[in-house]
């Protein structure tokens, strides 16, 4: 017998069995729990469902349910009409959303133990997850940015229940062995040494790796973040400074810093998380006051890459949007996708007709110019 228990706390589920479905570099427990206390109910309300197998847990689905704003979820054209009728129905202005995922996390992830049937956990999370969303009064429902390891169960999964498949974002992913910088492409070789050259030229930065800022850096670093988060053209989530303290928390967590040697304000971090050999650039931040030719993402990179080297790590994962940059530094790009129904038949038809014109060519400028210049990357 095959059942589903919902908890809404990740600390209502047994550390061991986080462990076990989500082993590193998975995002488990300590990523969940930091987001549950870092006060986001007014953004995101966080469900997990286990599963349990004659009696015995072997499978967690986390998932969340937001007001997604509509301008994020209908198409282009659409958009005045639905701008116009929001005046008179403001609900009609956001789109109350199951996911089944998590927020700000690359790629989404049902944890299974070891030896799993993953269909049969698949399709039981489907049933049981889609009538919870009923219950939430959810009338969208999505599996949140799956990789390819993914795709066969849910595609089947897809047929079955009426769900339609649209492209997401790509991740982003480098792997690399002895010498980054051979790696490269002898085009982006060049480009990066004579950023990182003109860089140090105009300004001369200090580097640090650290753990559990004290309460300045991470005043600090929550400044920046805000300024990147501010010049974003795409946002899902808003974090907090709670957030960031929550998180630092974390054995896992590193924040790569530079600083001006001048005077020693800080100009840029990046939040990583680092698992074995494995490390997951989360989230950056840069002062934008700053001239353009200091190149300061660059100068991250070059900072984090020389920690990752003394860490003895040969994978970095970059995630979703800002890709130029990503590709030039040789990052791949990494399927994922999102499997969706709304309970509106007309309304699905609607999103299913517009899901299938959607590719990593209309997602993002920057990946429509790499997508023509490198066609095999589809």
């Amino acid at each position: 017998m095959t059942e589903v228990c919902f908890y809404n706390k990740a600390c209502e589920i047994s550390p061991a069995l986080w462990k076990t479905c989500f082993p590193a570099p998975l995002e488990g427990y300590m990523w969940y729990n930091a987001l549950e206390e870092s006060k986001l109910e007014d953004q995101f309300q966080f469900l997990y469902g286990v599963v349990h197998s004659d009696g015995v847990a072997v499978a967690i689905a986390p998932a969340f349910v937001m007001n997604v704003p509509i301008s994020q979820v209908v198409p282009q054209e659409l958009l005045p009409i639905f701008n116009l009728l929001g005046k008179i129905i403001p609900s009609l202005l956001y789109q109350r959303t199951f996911f089944i995922g998590s927020p700000c996390s690359d790629e989404g992830t049902v944890g299974m133990i070891a030896g799993s049937d993953s269909y049969r956990i698949l399709d039981f999370v489907q049933k049981n997850m889609s009538e919870k969303a009923k219950e939430l009064n959810c009338p969208m429902f999505v599996w949140k940015d799956f990789p390819v390891s993914y795709n066969e169960g849910l595609s089947k999964i897809a047929v079955k229940h009426g769900l339609f498949k649209m492209v997401g974002f790509p991740g982003t992913h480098l792997h690399f062995k002895g010498d980054y910088l051979s790696s490269l492409k002898s085009s982006h070789r060049y480009n990066l040494k004579k950023k990182l050259r003109i860089s140090k030229e105009k300004v001369t930065i200090e580097t640090s790796f650290i753990q559990n800022p004290d309460t300045d850096t991470l005043d600090q670093i929550f400044a920046l973040f805000r300024q990147t988060y501010e010049k974003a053209t795409i946002r899902f989530e808003n974090l907090n400074h709670l957030f960031f303290k929550n998180i630092a928390k974390s054995d896992n967590s590193y924040f790569t810093i530079l600083r001006d040697q001048k005077n020693g304000e800080m100009l840029a971090f990046m939040l990583c998380f680092v698992f074995e050999k494995h490390l997951i650039n989360k989230f950056i931040g840069l002062d934008y006051k700053r001239p353009k030719d200091w190149f300061l993402y660059f100068r991250l990179w070059e900072a984090t890459l020389k920690y990752s080297s003394e860490l003895d790590i040969n994978s970095i994962q970059s995630g979703q949007t800002g890709y130029k940059p990503k590709l030039e530094l040789g990052n791949k790009l990494i399927e994922l996708t999102h499997y969706c129904r709304h309970s509106n038949p007309i309304i699905n038809l609607i999103y299913k007709i517009f899901a299938a014109k959607v590719s990593w060519s209309t997602l993002e400028e920057d990946l429509a110019i790499h997508i023509k210049a490198h066609p095999t990357a589809l």
